[in-house]
């Protein structure tokens, strides 16, 4: 991709996300600012990509041209605050990292504040873009469709403590992080039609600790999910067709159970390389964003899933 005005971004945000980013920009030679907040971020920014970004949020940026695009890298409490700032600016193509915002009323305000100025906002989930993803989607293609799947977004509580984030992130933990394996359920498997949600238990803090249910979905599938995050577990997709069991545990690798066999092997012909070179998914997440993708997650097709990311949560 040429480094021309045509694809010139705003990133929004200095921190771990946003160096990320920047590394995936100026590989595929797109020009971009990088805006920031505080100093320390800036610094370390600065030292890890040699980019100084402009210190002091998107008030500190009326002596820059409005872009069409931007990409929004900001604290999950932040997201939906900054990227309608940036609509109100005028930014008329939003990448926002997931999950938009941190409940469904900033999701909800964001999107009517993106109708009313007619941008477009493209929600990040970037697992959508890893390397097992797009085999598996090729597979499920040539087996004639999703039949079946199960999901598990076990949460490890004493990292999630440890990683220092606001309560009001933590009490919203399952939108903020666990929608990212939810999201690709979904996504490879079918959305659903129908849910039967069940929940128990919970955490000082976080309102529920152990998630169960079952449905079908608009392509007849019928799924399953399972998550305890008080006990023992790791993500995990499981999508299952007529021939195969593709099995996501890590998500970033894809392993294959064959019809008739209990030998589990690696998919073969799945090019990682970019998938280690940057961020898992990030790469593709970005090329597709400058070429309006279908894998790409609108925030309407976002809204959608919110009903029933409310039912996983609540059991309603």
């Amino acid at each position: 991709m040429s480094d021309n005005l045509k694809t010139y971004t705003w990133l929004i945000g200095a921190g771990n996300m946003g160096i990320e980013y920047a590394k995936v920009l100026s590989s595929q030679n797109i020009k971009f600012d990088v805006i920031g907040r505080g100093e320390n971020s800036a610094k370390l920014f600065e030292e890890n990509t040699g980019i100084k970004p402009i210190i002091g949020g998107i008030e500190k940026t009326s002596h820059l041209e409005t872009p069409r695009y931007a990409i929004v890298a900001v604290n999950v409490e932040e997201l939906a605050n900054t990227a309608i700032k940036l609509v109100q600016r005028g930014v008329k193509r939003i990448l926002v990292e997931k999950p938009a915002g941190i409940n469904a009323n900033e999701i909800n305000l964001l999107n009517e504040t993106a109708l009313k100025y007619g941008t477009e906002i493209i929600v990040a989930y970037n697992r959508r873009f890893y390397a097992s993803t797009i085999k598996a989607k090729e597979l499920i293609v040539l087996d004639g469709g999703v039949t079946s799947y199960t999901f598990e977004f076990t949460e490890w509580a004493h990292s999630v403590l440890n990683s220092n984030h606001p309560n009001i992130v933590l009490n919203n933990w399952f939108l903020a992080n666990s929608t990212h394996v939810v999201d690709l359920a979904f996504f490879l498997g079918g959305l659903p039609v129908s849910m039967n949600s069940y929940t128990a238990n919970k955490l000082n803090w976080h309102s529920i600790a152990v998630f169960t249910g079952a449905g079908y979905c608009t392509n007849g599938a019928l799924f399953s999910y399972h998550a305890n995050w008080d006990a023992p577990g790791r993500w995990g997709v499981e999508i299952l067709t007529k021939k195969h069991r593709l099995i996501f545990r890590p998500i970033e690798k894809l392993q294959i159970l064959e019809l008739n066999s209990v030998t589990l092997y690696d998919a073969s012909e799945v090019d990682y390389s970019l998938d280690q070179q940057f961020k898992p998914g990030l790469y593709r997440q970005v090329t597709a964003f400058y070429n309006d993708d279908k894998n790409l997650l609108s925030i309407h097709e976002h809204i959608k899933s919110l009903h029933f990311y409310e039912q996983i949560l609540t059991g309603k």
